[in-house]
């Protein structure tokens, strides 16, 4: 079997009308008789990506993707600086998700989710268990206050040259707060020239953390100015609200998702997402089991992620 499936384009898209005014834009591809799979995608903000399902058997699965409220083709766009964000919490996807499970006519899924996107499969999966047949997590978060201060402070133990860049891009009147709440309050300035700067500086520090291998400044999409914008804005929306979810909730409440079978796919090297994370979560999930690559870090093309995600996809093609 190939590490992933030839490129796949979806056989249908379509927008799914929210009460709010928010249009989430959603793909459909594979088999529409297979086995239905939700591919959960991170940032938050980064979007659904075409390379992701290509984990997924064609034949087999039913992959349903989807661009979370604020980014991709997703309207309005966190792009937009009118777009308050007032209706886009962490409360307000779970909500979607539900609602284009039920728009589809699908009774369970399979839920997958890398980073951000294994923190709102967790937090979907324990609002709606019996929706859930099976889980694939890789890269874990829980998105606990000690992983984002880890992500925009901690961190610095390892990178200390890109983080003093990190913390001297921002303004010296707002140095003493913590970065999450510096950048907050640049992406959300009146001034677009401020927005912009901030959203590229607050990209150039993640680019360096994403990967254990070596990596050429920015990824490509990363470059373009509005998807950048609307990534920043999310990312510093979610992580300086700490995704209204209580601290630890996610790892106290993991019981609920006793009878669910999950598979946690974890990089030894991950900086962004150390393994402690998907350690603790294993031991309070019944039935979830961690596989550790000692050489991979938190991308899912690093060595090793493509091979360990399609073994623990296909184990489940038989789940009901």
């Amino acid at each position: 079997m190939p590490d992933l499936f030839p490129p796949l384009a979806p056989y249908e898209t379509g927008f799914l009308e929210r009460p709010d005014g928010n249009r989430i834009f959603f793909a459909l591809s594979g088999n529409p008789m297979g086995k239905p799979a939700l591919l959960v995608h991170g940032g938050p903000g980064s979007g659904m990506s075409d390379s992701v399902r290509r984990h997924f058997d064609p034949a087999v699965w039913h992959i349903v993707q989807f661009d979370q409220r604020g980014c991709g083709q997703s309207t309005p766009s966190a792009a937009e600086f009118s777009n308050t964000l007032a209706d886009n919490t962490t409360g307000h996807l779970i909500g979607d998700i539900e609602a284009l499970r039920e728009r589809l006519g699908i009774g369970r899924w399979l839920v997958f989710g890398s980073s951000w996107g294994a923190t709102l499969a967790l937090a979907y999966a324990q609002a709606f268990c019996d929706q859930v047949s099976a889980m694939v997590l890789a890269g874990v978060t829980t998105t606990r206050w000690s992983e984002i201060d880890w992500l925009y402070s901690g961190m610095a133990l390892f990178l200390p040259e890109a983080h003093e860049r990190f913390v001297a891009a921002v303004p010296e009147a707002l140095r003493q707060l913590h970065p999450v709440a510096a950048y907050h309050a640049l992406l959300n300035d009146a001034d677009p020239a401020v927005r912009q700067k901030a959203a590229f500086d607050f990209h150039v520090w993640e680019a360096g953390s994403i990967s254990a291998e070596p990596q050429a400044g920015l990824p490509e999409r990363w470059r373009d100015p509005v998807f950048a914008l609307a990534r920043a804005r999310l990312c510093v929306h979610y992580f300086h609200h700490r995704a209204w979810l209580e601290d630890g909730q996610l790892l106290r409440e993991a019981h609920k998702l006793a009878g669910i079978p999950g598979v946690l796919i974890q990089g030894r090297l991950d900086l962004q997402g150390p393994p402690k994370t998907a350690f603790e979560l294993s031991h309070v999930w019944p039935g979830c089991e961690l596989v550790l690559l000692e050489n991979a870090g938190h991308s899912t093309g690093d060595s090793g992620m493509a091979e360990a995600i399609a073994n623990a996809v296909n184990r489940f093609v038989e789940v009901a």
